[in-house]
């Protein structure tokens, strides 16, 4: 297996925070400028389309192995057919995975064979504007953003610590902020459903999924969160236009607009790309990052877009999620395999 090359113009600075030098606007392919990660497998879930589809170009295009892990296979073929032309790339696969049905996480497990040196949990779904159950009666936001990634990476975990040194990359939203996990009503089965409290709530569950990870840090695994920043991509499919209006990113003939401060889908990807492959996250674990460098902790009623909250980074609330995840998931388990 080869070793990333090291890219010496690009510095980074331990100390209370990690930061890098690249600027916020960078691209995907710019933070892994360099870096050979020829021999090196990734799989990336919702890589079809948006910020995983950027982010499964820059892997492959820098030599690794990429399976694009997704509910509609069909729609990551042309990334299929891209890479099987580049020379020196590396091969793009695609495989069925629906991250509600833990039928389909547990299939997608079984059926990877070798080491799993990344693995991306990018895929997503934002404000349902109803309350969803799948058939374990889990919160459809939960279940996607949350529950379903935290049985796919338990189940992938030997071939992770096979790997020897293997990366797990968790895609939250700076929606964590306003919203603690509720572990009393997770899947708001009494209170209101708020469609925007369910997602923050998913995403809050993301940043302590990394933060308890901390547990595999033994094996070789390490687990990093990140904010990717304003992005206009499929992840707003389920907001109107009136609410696209109001956030100021639609005009009043229906067109896209987007704010100074958004990325492109390439730009949006860079620090899941940075997280997944620079040489410059070796041995770092249980962060939050945005704009290729580490998040600041901020108070969740701050008046601000960037930071990571306390409450997502509480290591106490970390082990009572991972429990219960566990709980949950192995309740599935126990049911359909035994």
């Amino acid at each position: 297996m080869a070793t990333p090359a090291r890219p010496e113009r690009r510095r980074v600075n331990i100390s209370s925070r990690l930061t890098t030098s690249y600027p916020s606007d960078a691209t995907a392919t710019e933070v892994i400028d360099g870096v050979d990660l020829t021999g090196r497998r990734a799989v990336v879930t919702g890589g079809a389309s948006g910020i995983g589809a950027e982010t499964v170009r820059a892997l492959a295009a820098a030599g690794a192995e990429v399976t694009v892990a997704t509910r509609r296979p069909a729609l990551a073929e042309p990334l299929v057919r891209e890479f099987a032309a580049v020379s020196r790339a590396g091969r793009v696969h695609v495989a069925a995975l629906d991250l509600t049905d833990l039928s389909s996480v547990d299939s997608f497990a079984r059926a990877w064979r070798g080491p799993l040196d990344i693995l991306v949990a990018n895929a997503g779904v934002m404000a349902l504007p109803e309350r969803t159950v799948t058939d374990m009666g889990w919160e459809m936001q939960l279940a996607t953003n949350f529950l379903g990634h935290f049985a796919l990476a338990d189940g992938l975990r030997a071939p992770l610590r096979e790997a020897g040194s293997a990366r797990i990359v968790v895609v939250s939203s700076g929606a964590h902020r306003q919203t603690p996990f509720d572990f009393d009503d997770p899947h708001f089965a009494r209170r209101p459903y708020d469609p925007w409290v369910a997602y923050g709530q998913s995403k809050t569950a993301d940043v302590l999924f990394a933060v308890g990870a901390r547990r595999w840090s033994a094996e070789g695994i390490t687990a990093n969160a990140l904010n990717p920043g304003f992005i206009l991509t499929n992840l707003q499919r389920h907001l109107d236009d009136d609410t696209m209006r109001a956030f100021g990113v639609m005009d009043e003939d229906g067109n896209l607009t987007p704010l100074p401060y958004y990325k492109t889908p390439e730009q949006g990807a860079a620090t899941s790309v940075l997280l997944a492959a620079s040489p410059l996250l070796d041995g770092v674990s249980g962060r939050y990052f945005e704009d290729n460098e580490e998040a600041p902790v901020v108070r969740g009623d701050e008046e601000r877009r960037g930071g990571v909250a306390a409450h997502a980074l509480d290591p106490v609330a970390a082990d009572r999620l991972w429990e219960y995840a566990a709980g949950a998931v192995g309740a599935w388990s126990k049911t359909h395999q035994g």
